[in-house]
């Protein structure tokens, strides 16, 4: 640019930027699970992001300088936002400083994650290859996570990592084995399997799920479902799909057994019941939309069986009057939880039976039923490709599952990759 040309930042601009590259970050943590987004969405989203960090980075120091100063307030987002810069202007003291907070901090290092995903790996030549030489176990986890969002083989500092004597360090290596396709350590995950930190145990599980094992893993991951604490519900969702149909069955049957028969069917029955794909759920389902507390969950898990899209359909009603589940206008009320259920249609459940009655026969019975067809690798593909983001989070599971050897397809890695991989 000619010197005459070149003005100074406005800061009222630049602080624009930081705080809303900090904020869609923020809500793009949240759309990758959404019901409701397609890769298009999360396209759109994520152009907005990279146009805020192009603001940031043409601004250069004075960019770096308003992130810094966000820090007074810790957070994901800003965290990103600054780690963002710091990448770019390969500034290493000012990434050590960040990786000092992120150990410290774990919203420091989810938003730290976040940066070194969303970068391109060239951007983190160097970066990464000190993160796994580091002598810190915090920091080769980092580079190890780094790795795996990039879908790059981190070679033998993955095998040391799954040895190392940290459990976070070797959570970390378990979660990147799997997701990486590292056939090599299959062996080393099912002896982990036993391992008596259940967050451990649980990686190691489901890393030998996606490389293969039908035997040990879903074993372990069932031991894991049936205990209270951090990764039950995770591993029930991976139990489901690694286990065969039939196993998977009478799982859900357990968990609906185990609830209290006085209480309305809980939601953990019911999600369970749309992994599982049994297509004979769907009456009971139709049961659980008459209850405005579970109408929409039931809705959700009818559509993850048969593909149908309740809006695009017009299968849709209008909300109740009162909208149970979430916070209120109520001062007195305690619950400022969000609605989990936020975003997704209610069903006319006239409509919806009318509707199965005509596509019924034309879908699985018996057996696995997902997105209306039997899995399958090319049927999987097309839901990557077209479906919402938490049926994609399944199809990328069971694309692994069903061919064993690939790697985990990353549906929360900027949107751009995921084309690039898709068309590729």
């Amino acid at each position: 640019m000619p010197p005459e040309l070149a003005r100074p930042p406005i800061p009222v601009v630049v602080q624009q930027h930081a705080e809303e590259c900090a904020l869609l970050r923020q809500i793009r943590s949240v759309l990758v699970r959404a019901p409701h987004v397609r890769l298009r969405h999360l396209r759109r989203l994520d152009d907005r992001i990279a146009a805020h960090a192009d603001g940031l980075a043409v601004a250069g120091a004075d960019g770096t300088r308003l992130c810094t100063q966000a820090l007074e307030r810790v957070g994901a987002g800003v965290v990103f936002a600054l780690a963002l810069r710091l990448i770019d202007q390969r500034d290493e003291r000012g990434l050590d400083r960040l990786m000092a907070l992120a150990a410290a901090v774990p919203d420091a290092r989810r938003g730290l994650l976040s940066a070194l995903g969303w970068v391109s790996a060239t951007q983190l030549q160097g970066i990464v290859r000190s993160l796994l030489a580091a002598d810190d176990t915090g920091r080769r986890a980092l580079g190890i996570a780094a790795c795996r969002l990039h879908q790059v083989d981190p070679g033998a500092a993955l095998a040391q990592a799954v040895q190392d004597q940290a459990p976070s360090l070797r959570a970390e290596g378990w979660r990147a084995a799997g997701e990486l396709a590292r056939g090599d350590l299959l062996e080393g995950a099912l002896a982990a399997c036993t391992d008596p930190d259940p967050a451990l145990a649980f990686a190691a599980a489901r890393c030998a799920c996606l490389l293969g094992d039908r035997a040990s893993a879903p074993a372990a991951l069932q031991g894991i479902a049936e205990r209270a604490g951090a990764p039950q519900e995770e591993a029930r969702r991976w139990l489901l799909l690694a286990s065969d149909f039939h196993h998977a069955r009478e799982f859900v049957r357990l968990l609906a057994h185990a609830a209290p028969p006085e209480l309305p069917p809980g939601r953990g029955v019911i999600s369970a019941c749309a992994l599982l794909g049994d297509t004979a759920c769907i009456p009971w389902l139709f049961e659980c939309m008459a209850d405005d507390r579970l109408a929409r969950l039931a809705g959700e898990a009818f559509s993850l069986i048969t593909g149908a899209d309740l809006a695009a359909l017009d299968l849709e009603r209008k909300p109740p009057e009162h909208v149970p589940g979430g916070p209120t206008e109520d001062p007195e009320d305690d619950n400022v939880a969000l609605d989990p259920d936020d975003s997704l249609p209610w069903p006319d459940i006239a409509r919806v039976q009318r509707w199965w009655q005509a596509q019924a026969g034309a879908m699985p019975a018996g057996a696995r039923c997902f997105m209306g067809r039997a899995p399958g690798v090319e049927h999987c593909g097309e839901v990557l490709r077209e479906g919402f983001q938490r049926q994609r989070i399944v199809a990328a599971a069971l694309l692994v599952l069903l061919a064993p050897g690939r790697k985990l397809f990353p549906v929360g890695a900027p949107s751009w990759r995921q084309s690039r991989l898709l068309a590729g």
